[in-house]
């Protein structure tokens, strides 16, 4: 780690990846509350989630066609300029649908944004294979292991602003939203400094650019990496979307704990992501393999499902640590393969599609499991005795991507668009 923070460029992405993630997290908490003041409807903060979708199928065609006109430094730049100014204006007017628009575009920014920082990291650290694994890990850890330090962030910050807000009654977390727009400007100060990646790579075929205006983010699906390695991490989103979906409500009606134990609950993920990152690189070297994601799949499903069986918070506690070992590791792992496979603009496209359909995974995962969730009373099982709906919903889900792992299979070739 000591040799691959020498490195200027990779240190400079780190540090400005790892403070705008805090914001992102901060905000996310801010947008929901915020949501729930202006309509008290619980209903309305789910639209939230639904607002993770929609950008995920509009922006990917234009992600991908970015990535073929525009080098990945002025990708970049632009839209930590664009996802600054978003979230400076969100609390100036107190209507719901301008949260929804902005919120909409903050995302359609983040998914332009993502492939263009991920298939930069290769240029970034050199192609050690082993420092290539330790860097997609920290990036990954910069990206979701702020998740908790977010929350508390956004605690610590609307408790500082006046009783009133800045704006007013209707915006009392307008400083949560500033300060999340000064994260941006760190970010892109930082990138700015990357000006390595200030040309636009060489494509490896030359009707690639062309591919890409005509077919947007599908052209990665030519790539035979690609489909083999998009389908898990999308089942893995699934496993994520379902969990975060239902765990409030799991900890609370299930487990009786409180919100705060939730919110230990969270912070676990975190050191779970940091245990599998370190058990990755000591089991496999650093070297990522498809049968590797597999095996990260298999275990992310058992967990789930274990943990809709926990008897107590505590148990609940392992089966969190357990889930974001699995998580961090899979992801890891197939990030890793897709750099080391894949070069140029293939590399681009394939991180295009990457990003799309983790935010989709997430999104369907999210709303189908809470909505079964709800319509679901306590199903009765011979012997057994009642289970509560959220304890079915979640061990299906588990065992769903738990049995998907068998069926993931290694399509022919590794690169270049068939």
């Amino acid at each position: 780690m000591r040799t691959l923070f020498r490195r200027e460029g990779f240190r400079d992405l780190f540090i400005g990846q790892g403070v705008s993630a805090l914001g992102d997290w901060m905000v996310t908490v801010a947008l929901m509350a915020l949501v729930l003041k202006l309509s008290g409807s619980s209903t309305a903060v789910g639209g939230i989630l639904v607002l993770r979708l929609i950008p995920a199928a509009i922006a990917g065609p234009l992600a991908a066609r970015a990535a073929a006109r525009w080098d990945r430094r002025s990708t970049m730049l632009a839209m930590d300029l664009v996802r600054m100014g978003i979230v400076a204006l969100i609390p100036f007017v107190d209507a719901l649908w301008w949260v929804y628009l902005w919120a909409f575009m903050l995302e359609i920014g983040g998914l332009v944004f993502l492939p263009a920082r991920d298939s930069s990291i290769p240029d970034l650290v050199g192609d050690d294979e082993e420092q290539l694994s330790l860097a997609n890990g920290l990036i990954l850890g910069s990206s979701y292991g702020t998740i908790p330090l977010g929350a508390g962030a956004f605690a610590a910050i609307a408790a500082l602003s006046p009783a009133h807000g800045f704006l007013g009654d209707r915006h009392p977390f307008a400083l949560v939203f500033w300060i999340d727009a000064l994260t941006f400007l760190v970010s892109f100060l930082y990138i700015r400094r990357l000006t390595m990646l200030a040309s636009r790579p060489e494509p490896l075929v030359d009707d690639l650019e062309a591919q890409a205006h005509s077919h947007g983010f599908m052209a990665a699906f030519r790539i035979p990496l690609v489909r083999s390695v998009l389908p898990p991490t999308v089942t893995i989103a699934l496993g994520i979307g379902a969990l975060f979906s239902l765990g409030i409500k799991y900890v609370r009606d299930v487990l009786d704990a409180t919100d705060s134990q939730f919110a230990v609950l969270v912070a676990l993920f975190g050191v779970g992501a940091a245990v599998g990152l370190v058990l990755l690189r000591v089991v496999t070297g650093g070297a990522a393999e498809l049968t590797t994601i597999k095996l990260g799949v298999a275990v992310q499903g058992a967990t789930v499902a274990l943990m809709s069986l926990a008897p107590t918070i505590s148990v609940a506690f392992l089966g969190a640590v357990a889930f974001g070992a699995a998580t961090a590791w899979t992801l890891t792992s197939a990030m890793s393969l897709l750099q080391e496979s894949l070069s140029g603009e293939e590399r681009v496209l394939a991180f295009t599609a990457f990003h799309v359909l983790i935010r989709v995974g997430l999104s369907l995962a999210a709303l189908g499991s809470g909505v079964a969730a709800d319509l679901l009373s306590a199903v009765h099982f011979p012997v057994i005795g009642s289970i509560p709906s959220v304890r079915v919903v979640l061990g299906a889900s588990g065992l769903l991507v738990f049995f998907s792992s068998g069926f993931i299979r290694r399509d022919v070739g590794r690169g270049s668009l068939a």
